[in-house]
């Protein structure tokens, strides 16, 4: 199957793009390399450099490759930045779905699976969070994901467009043989800074927030490994391909760990400590976030054990340096 990965030079869609070739489809990168990297691409794979708001471009290169489905995660993604440059998110984030949208109908694709979100919920009533829970996002970036969600089921009944919209927790790790990673510019990820700063590539990690009504009071959020959430988008597209109906899905991995819980397993893992500077809440982060995942693996993906994330049994530490793969010994007392 020919499948248009947009934002394909980036994190999360290189990953999948490595899952997709594995898997026996062909995908082809569609980037503007303004946050993507060329060299996240195997020469082996596709790499068409455009935007996703040129749609007469897009609309092109869906027909020339014959794209049967698309992967959509080109977007604009840091929940400080939306809540102070909330035009940019809903232009990069809204408009330009509805361009990909506009494309795909137009040229005759039919399937669509759509990075989403965890921020779509706000701060949760219960935990884990289930897909049918309140949709009260608190900052910008969580209301554009929200939009584009009912974007895409007012296409699917009108035009028959088929689609997955699979709502991420907090993505981390990288693939395991080290030629792809998290490197972000700037980096706002944990887990990657708190290895930059263990490795000494900077002065300190900084904790948004140490009053939250969490058990430490630093936010707790849900980690799942990049190569889980990889496997999953393959198995959404299969699941679509085989007659499934469109649905939402939550992705993650149903643990929640604080910032601090993180900060001091990089530095019991590492062997090394560094300065942690305590500073403000961030607008628009929410206390809690836990994923509920029953959901996607009593559909499609079944019985399969993919949602392991165990982010610190690697610390691949995405775009730094793996760390040695003896690492994945020592770290077993975090999830015990």
């Amino acid at each position: 199957m020919n499948v248009l990965v947009t934002g394909g030079a980036g994190y999360i869609g290189s990953h999948v793009v490595e899952q997709l070739v594995k898997a026996g489809h062909k995908p082809v990168v569609y980037d503007n390399l303004l946050k993507g990297h060329i060299d996240a691409v195997s020469e082996d794979v596709q790499f068409v450099e455009g935007d996703i708001h040129d749609f007469s471009f897009l609309k092109h290169i869906m027909g020339e490759y014959e794209i049967d489905g698309v992967m959509h995660f080109a977007a604009s993604s840091l929940v400080g930045e939306s809540m102070t440059d909330p035009g940019k998110y809903y232009y990069n984030n809204v408009a330009g779905t509805m361009g990909i949208l506009d494309a795909m109908r137009e040229v005759g694709v039919d399937y669509l699976v759509f990075s989403s979100t965890a921020a779509v919920y706000g701060e949760p009533k219960t935990v884990p969070i289930t897909e049918d829970a309140p949709h009260v996002p608190t900052n910008v970036y969580g209301k554009t994901k929200l939009i584009i969600e009912g974007m895409l089921a007012d296409y699917a009944k009108a035009y028959d467009l088929r689609y997955v919209s699979l709502r991420y927790f907090n993505a981390a790790g990288a693939a395991p043989l080290g030629n792809i990673g998290e490197d972000h510019n700037p980096e706002t990820h944990l887990i990657p800074l708190v290895l930059k700063a263990a490795l000494g590539k900077q002065d300190h990690v900084a904790i948004f927030g140490t009053d939250y009504p969490t058990k430490d009071g630093t936010c707790i959020r849900d980690y799942i490994h990049v190569c889980d959430l990889a496997t999953a988008h393959v198995l959404a597209l299969d699941y679509l391909i085989k007659g499934g109906t469109s649905n939402v899905y939550n992705l993650g991995s149903q643990n929640g760990y604080s910032v601090r819980e993180i900060i001091e397993a990089a530095k019991k893992v590492t062997g090394k400590d560094f300065s942690v500077v305590e500073k403000s809440r961030r607008a628009g982060d929410p206390a809690v976030l836990i994923a509920s995942s029953e959901k996607i693996k009593r559909n499609y993906i079944g019985n399969r054990n993919i949602l392991i994330s165990k982010i610190l049994l690697l610390l691949l530490g995405g775009g730094i340096a793996p760390t040695p793969m003896a690492l994945q010994n020592k770290v077993p007392w975090i999830y015990n």
